[in-house]
């Protein structure tokens, strides 16, 4: 493919066609959700504000990342021809570009938090941009998504206590177990292109069926660990409504990729709504009259 020169035409527009900044909201939401707990309430707005941006380029970092890793990959799949790498109307380079403008602005946000995040903040990226090289090596690439999600819990309470709390492991490994079932029902989606393109995933090594059975074993498990983090923390019964609402629409979701395993559009679209109900629970649980979160 001949690299186009000049980065996408038509501005702003373009540039979140790029970033497909619409499925910023798919975790922001979390995170949130750990901010406000974290702050035990509302944090400073520096700190707000940090956070906010550090997440923002760290994702916008990942993604970009990705779609130079995979431009190829991407012209060969019918599902992603169309992306701008893909397609050639975007420049390799300047997607190098952004992902490394992006990186530097994530350490930046990292420096003026803490001294523990801006340590830690070379290894945040590390796992995020490491992401697409995985489904090369190994089937467990799923599993590693998961983990990418897994590092929200930990990096917002290092960023606002500069310290991890024990008690936050329960979130971080109930955020990877949530997002390995969510990147395993998004591989099913590409069953056939990675099968075709030589690429790993949990679908492609176990087989649909395994696959689907695996999916609410990952979600029970991480809502089961999300309520000992909110048990831990001594949360009031707002944080849990907020799970069963969770839980309610996730079972839904799931009865529909039994029927349909290898349509992932639905589950993908419904991630969004599962994370809304989190931080839904939160913040009720925090600023309602229950009270304020009770210190560890």
């Amino acid at each position: 493919m001949t690299e186009v020169a000049s980065p996408p035409t038509g501005g702003l527009r373009a540039v979140g066609r790029f970033l497909e900044i619409q499925n910023l909201g798919l975790n922001l939401p979390f995170a949130l959700a750990f901010l406000f707990l974290a702050a035990r309430g509302l944090p400073s707005l520096a700190t707000f504000v940090l956070i906010v941006i550090a997440f923002v380029a760290a994702r916008n970092a990942g993604h970009s990342f990705n779609r130079w890793v995979d431009r190829r990959l991407d012209a060969a799949n019918p599902r992603t021809r169309s992306r701008a790498l893909a397609a050639g109307r975007a420049s390799p380079s300047v997607a190098l570009a952004f992902c490394a403008a992006n990186a530097a602005v994530l350490v930046v946000a990292a420096y003026f938090l803490n001294p523990l995040a801006f340590v830690l903040a070379p290894v945040a990226l590390a796992i995020v941009l490491g992401y697409s090289y995985t489904k090369r090596v190994t089937s467990f690439t799923t599993a590693f998504l998961g983990l990418v999600e897994a590092v929200t819990p930990a990096a917002v309470f290092i960023a606002v206590e500069g310290t991890l709390p024990l008690d936050v492991l329960w979130a971080v490994f109930g955020l990877l177990a949530w997002g390995t079932a969510f990147e395993t029902i998004h591989s099913l989606g590409d069953l056939e292109s990675d099968r075709a393109l030589g690429l790993f995933s949990i679908p492609v090594r176990w087989g649909v069926e395994r696959s689907v059975r695996l999916v609410p074993v990952l979600h029970a498990t991480a809502l089961v660990l999300l309520a000992v983090f909110g048990i831990a923390l001594g949360l009031p019964l707002p944080y849990y409504l907020g799970l069963v609402a969770m839980a309610g629409l996730v079972a839904a979701t799931d009865l529909r990729l039994a029927a349909r395993p290898t349509e992932s559009r639905v589950p993908f679209q419904r991630h969004f709504a599962l994370s809304l109900c989190y931080l839904a629970g939160t913040l009720v649980a925090v600023f309602l009259p229950f009270g304020p979160v009770i210190p560890r």
